[in-house]
Order: structure tokens, then sequence, then C-alpha cells
């Protein structure tokens, strides 16, 4: 078998990219609990993993229809590919925050995941971020995307923030980051 091998999208790969399993299936959620003191003038954020009763099925958080708006804002959108078969994708964007790479999308299709795709595009990534002198990768995420959470951990990206109804579902999104050395 092949190296999975990656390269800048093309518009042609739309089609089959938007056909791809956006969805995602998670035991568990990231639960936030914002507490206010306005005594002691404080706000507390506090996130941690609940295991859900049963395994939860989540559809796309954006529609993947509207994968050519993601290709008209590309700074740098990949493909993942082995033995002819596109795998999974990434879009990254030039983030507001100055030097800083943000993915908004990494999607592998359902039937690849689990076999190092996911891997290899963010290192991609990372590698193009650093080739374009920027200074740190943003990568977001639902907060009911355990595996996308895992993943990100696993691959050194550090929770940096969230934005409560951060998508058109109203989901809360949760940020991890990495500093670009």
């Amino acid at each position: 078998m092949a190296e999975v091998q990656v390269r800048p999208a093309a518009l042609e790969d739309l089609p089959r990219l938007a056909a791809f399993d956006h969805g995602y299936s998670t035991d568990y959620v990231w639960q936030m609990d914002l507490r206010e003191d306005s005594a002691a003038g404080e706000i507390q954020a506090v996130f941690r993993p609940v295991r859900l009763p049963r395994p939860m099925r989540v559809g796309s958080v954006r529609d993947p229809r509207h994968l050519a708006a993601d290709w008209n804002r590309r700074v740098c959108f990949l493909v993942a590919e082995q033995d002819g078969i596109v795998k999974g994708y990434l879009n990254l964007v030039l983030a507001s925050s100055p030097e800083t790479a943000w993915v908004t999308a990494c999607v592998v299709e359902r039937r690849f995941r689990r076999a190092g795709v996911g891997s290899v595009l963010i290192a991609a990534s990372v590698q193009w971020s650093r080739a374009n002198r920027l200074k740190r990768l943003i990568l977001e995420m639902q907060s009911k995307n355990y595996p996308a959470i895992s993943f990100a951990q696993k691959h050194g990206l550090v929770f940096c923030g969230y934005n409560d109804r951060y998508y058109p579902s109203q989901d809360v999104a949760l940020f991890f980051g990495m500093a670009l050395k």
C-alpha cells in the first residue's frame, strides 16, 4: 500500500469532498460550567469530559455543500490521497490574529478514519504554516466532538479558548492551538 500523499486541492475535488461523511460518533462531550462570583469579581469557565449514557451520532457542524465558500476563502486547502483515492481534506485560513493559521476543517472520510490520514494532514498544515512564517496554529471543533479533542491533544495542540454559540447550530466551539517554532 502506498503512503498517504498530501497535495493542494483542486476545484474538481470539491464534489467528492462534499460527499464525505462529515459527521462523527462520540461517547463523551466536554461539558462547560460557567460560574460568576460577583463578590469576588471572578468568572470561571470549567470544561470537563462527561461520558454520555450511550454513543451519540453528530452530523456536520457546517453544510458540506458550502465547500465552495471555503474554497474561495482558502489560503491552504489540502487533500490527502492514497492509491489515487482521496481520503481527507484540511482547510486553513489566516486568522484575524497576526501570524496565525486557523484550521476551519479537517475531515477524513469515515471509512478511512483512525488510519493516520488526519495526522498527515495536520503535519502538512504545520509544515505549510512554518514555511509561511506563521507563529501559531489553531484548530476549532465543537465541544461535543470528543474524537477531535483527543486528536488535537494527541498532536500537541492545547486548549486555548472557546466561543459560546459559535456555530450555526449554536454549539460551543473549542479552540486548541500550538506555537510554531
